[in-house]
């Protein structure tokens, strides 16, 4: 179709990975014509009336200009059909976006500050990292255990506030295989901006592949600890090249002393990290805020270790 072409070959839209995307651009870049077409043809008439109707001397009267029923008619019922079209239009697209097909395979979605977790039907959890099928339709759940956050794909045109207390849901087919951004819309708190995830739509083997866990069997502890340090958001508190950021930056940390607000130290070692990530609000170090939410619950065994050997091999 030709709006379908437009809105993909333009600069200013995501690429479209969903048929919805497809859908909402049609629609879009209508609106966006007749909205050219009608500003050009008000903005001509403007300016003929001007040269048309202006005064030639000081002593003109205003010319006596009588109505014209065929023109009032027009220029109300051409914006009324126009109207209408857009919002039969709208409806259609709504509709499509918000009825999930029956056989839509469930994913639950928790929003938290500042991730996203992802927990399938088999118990799996990954978090801030979506994989789904390419050309099966996924169903989202989706909650919040803080404050209310947004989730949005800009390639799939789709967007919906997470609310903590209730489930509010989102459904989509991608099309073609490729990694989609996820982005939070709602603004949620200090690190709001780096709340961010990953689509990864992959071949149905893939998914399988992924389901069953192998994809994280390769994964070294310092490995799996890099990619939670992303996948997490630690990054967006700690940095590795030892930055002041909202918190202690992980780079030369293990070992060394802590000074904390209470005017208590500690040295920070396995224990220490262990119950900074679990329990982040015990022992604030000094000079940083108590920003970072608590993991207990959140984080596996296996995770925490993870994170702790990754820390441990951040030395100069």
């Amino acid at each position: 179709m030709l709006w379908s072409s437009f809105a993909q070959a333009s600069t200013f839209m995501p690429p479209q990975a969903t048929k919805v995307a497809e859908s909402v651009d049609n629609l879009y870049i209508f609106l966006l014509v007749i909205s050219l077409i009608a500003s050009v043809l008000v903005i001509a008439a403007m300016i003929y009336f001007v040269f048309k109707y202006r005064r030639k001397t000081d002593n003109d009267k205003t010319a006596y200009i009588t109505h014209n029923v065929t023109a009032e008619f027009l220029w109300s019922f051409i914006p009324l059909v126009l109207f209408m079209v857009c919002f039969a239009w709208g409806w259609k697209v709504y509709h499509e976006i918000r009825t999930a097909p029956e056989d839509s395979y469930e994913i639950y979605v928790r929003g938290y500050k500042w991730g996203w977790d992802f927990e399938y039907s088999n118990g799996l959890v990954s978090p801030a990292e979506l994989y789904v099928p390419v050309g099966k339709p996924v169903k989202l759940l989706m909650t919040s255990s803080d404050v209310i956050h947004s989730f949005f794909i800009p390639s799939f045109r789709i967007k919906q506030d997470v609310v903590p207390g209730r489930y509010s849901s989102l459904w989509f087919e991608v099309e073609k295989p490729g990694v989609y951004q996820v982005f939070c819309t709602e603004y949620c708190g200090t690190s709001h901006s780096g709340m961010l995830a990953k689509v990864h739509a992959v071949s149905e083997e893939e998914f399988d592949a992924f389901l069953s866990g192998k994809a994280l069997e390769a994964l070294s502890p310092v490995e799996l600890g890099a990619k939670l340090y992303k996948t997490r958001n630690c990054n967006t508190c700690h940095s590795i090249d030892g930055s002041k950021i909202i918190g202690p930056t992980f780079m030369n940390s293990f070992g060394m002393q802590r000074e904390f607000t209470d005017g208590s130290t500690a040295v920070v070692d396995e224990n220490y990290l262990r119950e900074s990530i679990l329990n982040a609000q015990k022992k604030i170090v000094k000079g940083y805020p108590p920003s970072m939410p608590p993991y207990q619950g959140v984080l596996s065994d296996e995770d925490v270790k993870a994170l702790i050997a990754y820390i441990k091999s951040l030395k100069e």
